[in-house]
């Protein structure tokens, strides 16, 4: 780009300069009226603090664990129903006469809108605020609804902690109960098992074994007695037929006592002498005699004397010897009934753990949920009486003094320079779709030959000052124009800002306040 190039543009721009202030001059004129007729806006705010819960948690526990941000929530999700901003609108007449013109759903998205609940950042560490702000066009009613909020929250947090400390509790007082009845079912469980199986529970087993090896011992010696019972009654019957007499029953007769030498004296020969000899066939016939009558003398006492000591003596013993078979009988069943119940004794055993071990389960559940029990009564206790961590309300809200909205210097100051930029960028475009020939080098594309040389535009003597002439009054009008519409802005502010605002309104319905 030449010099000639830049004083060509240079020329142009000033050329173009009361065509940029127009410009400017209406756009920044039109941004002031709008930050002028917008309507005010104001904010107030309520602080609430978060305090900690005033009873150590290694003294008393409490039952409501809820982080404050999650409380917060909680109750913003709880205050911003449909119910509840319906009800604020109607108790506090938030909107007036232009409740009418809209409807719940537009009320309560309005409201969620400009109500604003947020946390507070504080230096000092622990410490936890958060705000609650409301926009309102008239700044009493702002300060009103915020505290009104605030009167809200304080109940909700105090009524949420006291009915979550209440639920716990009625909750551990269920499961004590129905832990109790379980564990009643179960004792009963265990004690029918028991009574059922009361004679084979592992408990008694080492004495059952020792019964039953007594049980075996004693049917040992019964079974000896038997034997030897068995084996006197056969010898008293041998002896009787031998020789006539029971052994042991009384002294012997002369008889007798010459028949038991005579076989002594039987006995010696034939130590000495054989079968055959006369000696020895002399004393087989005199024990044969003697025998004979030993017989009949026997025989003439039985018959004289009745029941003979024989039969007395084998009657003992047949009475013993049954007596004998009805007590093994009586051990040998208690031996099978022994038997099986320390055969059944490890099935018992392992059923009535399995029954005692789901007993004493369900017995530390009833423990642990008693603790719990007394630490959600103690949590019940410390949140009734507002010893626990809860919202205390640290700076009420005030109708505040300065409003929060619209910047009006900013809006002005936006104005301007989007005039500035308008009427720049409105000259830049002209420029650029102009095809008039203003200069020589614009004539060189348009001839075929070298240009010798241009004549520039004469002016007629009256010509370029009646421009001038015209460009002054033009921008005298314009000036005039502007300083009106300002006058009347200014003297008719308030029709103008209601309809500015009905005119917003119209347009936004969330934007009515």
């Amino acid at each position: 780009m030449t010099d000639s190039d830049i004083r060509f543009y240079l020329s142009i721009l000033i050329g173009r300069l009361p065509y940029i202030f127009s410009i400017a001059l209406v756009v920044a004129g039109l941004g002031i009226t709008v930050a002028y007729l917008m309507p005010t806006v104001y904010g107030a705010s309520a602080k609430i603090l978060v305090e900690p819960p005033q009873i150590p948690a290694e003294m008393a526990k409490p039952t409501v664990h809820i982080p404050p941000l999650e409380q917060l929530q909680i109750i913003q999700e709880e205050i911003t129903t449909r119910e509840n901003l319906l009800e604020l609108a109607r108790r506090l007449d938030i909107f007036g006469d232009a409740a009418e013109k809209l409807t719940e759903g537009e009320i309560v998205e309005n409201l969620r809108k400009r109500t604003i609940l947020q946390l507070v950042p504080t230096e000092r560490e622990g410490a936890t605020i958060f705000s609650v702000s409301f926009q309102a066009r008239d700044p009493k009613l702002s300060a009103q609804v915020v505290n009104e909020l605030v009167s809200i929250i304080l109940a909700k947090n105090a009524g949420m902690r006291a009915s979550k400390a209440g639920d716990t509790l009625e909750f551990f007082e269920k499961e004590v109960a129905r832990l109790a009845d379980e564990l009643a079912r179960q004792e009963e469980a265990v004690l029918e098992f028991r009574n059922a199986n009361i004679h084979a529970l592992p408990d008694s087993l080492d004495f059952r074994r020792a019964q039953l090896s007594n049980q075996q011992e004693r049917l040992l010696l019964l079974e000896r007695e038997e034997s030897s019972l068995r084996v006197r009654r056969t010898n008293l019957v041998r002896v009787f037929e031998t020789t006539g007499q029971v052994a042991g029953t009384g002294p012997l007769s002369l008889e007798q006592e010459m028949l038991r030498d005579l076989k002594r004296s039987l006995a010696e020969q034939l130590a000495i002498f054989s079968e055959g000899s006369p000696k020895i066939v002399a004393l087989r016939g005199r024990i044969d005699s003697l025998q004979r009558e030993v017989q009949a003398s026997q025989d003439t006492k039985q018959a004289a004397g009745g029941v003979s000591e024989l039969d007395l003596q084998l009657s003992d013993i047949d009475e013993r010897l049954s007596f004998i078979e009805r007590e093994k009988a009586a051990i040998k069943e208690n031996l099978d009934v022994l038997a099986k119940t320390i055969e059944v004794t490890p099935q018992n055993e392992t059923s009535l753990n399995a029954l005692e071990r789901h007993r004493d389960n369900i017995q530390e559940q009833y423990n642990k949920a008693v603790a719990k029990l007394a630490e959600a009564s103690t949590g019940e206790q410390i949140e009734l009486r507002a010893k626990a961590g809860r919202f205390t309300l640290v700076e009420p809200a005030i109708p505040p003094e300065s409003r929060l909205s619209p910047n009006r210097r900013k809006i002005a100051g936006i104005g301007v320079a989007m005039g500035i930029f308008l009427g720049f960028g409105a000259i830049a475009g002209l420029e650029l779709m102009n095809r008039t020939v203003r200069r020589p080098a614009d004539l060189v594309p348009l001839v075929e030959e070298p240009l010798l040389g241009t004549i520039p535009y004469i002016w007629n003597p009256g010509e370029k000052e009646a421009r001038k002439r015209k460009l002054s009054i033009s921008l005298a009008t314009l000036v005039c124009a502007v300083a009106i519409a300002g006058a009347a802005l200014y003297h008719y502010r308030p029709p103008l800002a209601i309809a500015f605002e009905n005119l917003i309104e119209s347009i936004d319905r969330n934007s009515l306040m």
